[in-house]
C-alpha cells in the first residue's frame, strides 16, 4: 500500500508563488511516473505537471514557464514550485504516482488565488 501526504496549499495573492510538497510512503518500488493534476469547481481534472522516470518533464500550457516540477528520491518527495500565480490557477491540486502501472492518489490541499 503507498499513502500520498500533500501540503503546502494556501491562499496568495495574485503573483505570489507557492510550493506544493507530496511525500509518499509504503510500499514504493520503482516509481514510474509522479505528477501533478488540479480540479477547479465545475471543471475535470487536469493535468498540470508530470516527471517520467525521473527524467522527462510535462506541462499544461497554462503553466509552462511558471511551474516546476522536481523530486527528492531521498525523501521520495514530490514538489511543485508554483510562480506567477493568477486566479486561474485556483484550485484543488492532486498528487498522483504510478507504481508498476497502478495509480495512487493523494487527498488534495486547496490553492486559492485572489485577485
Amino acid at each position: 500500500q503507498v499513502q500520498l501526504v500533500e501540503s503546502g496549499g494556501d491562499l496568495v495573492q495574485s503573483g505570489g508563488s507557492l510550493r506544493l510538497s507530496c511525500a509518499a510512503s509504503g510500499s514504493i518500488f520503482s516509481i514510474y511516473a509522479m505528477g501533478w493534476y488540479r480540479q477547479a469547481p465545475g471543471k475535470q481534472r487536469e493535468l498540470v505537471a508530470g516527471l517520467i522516470s525521473g527524467i522527462s518533464t510535462h506541462y499544461a500550457d497554462s503553466v509552462k514557464g511558471r511551474f516546476t516540477i522536481s523530486r527528492d528520491n531521498a525523501k521520495n518527495t514530490v514538489y511543485l514550485q508554483m510562480n506567477s500565480l493568477k486566479p486561474e490557477d485556483t484550485a484543488v491540486y492532486y498528487c498522483n504516482i504510478n507504481i508498476g502501472g497502478v495509480s495512487y492518489w493523494g487527498q488534495g490541499t486547496q490553492v486559492t488565488v485572489s485577485s
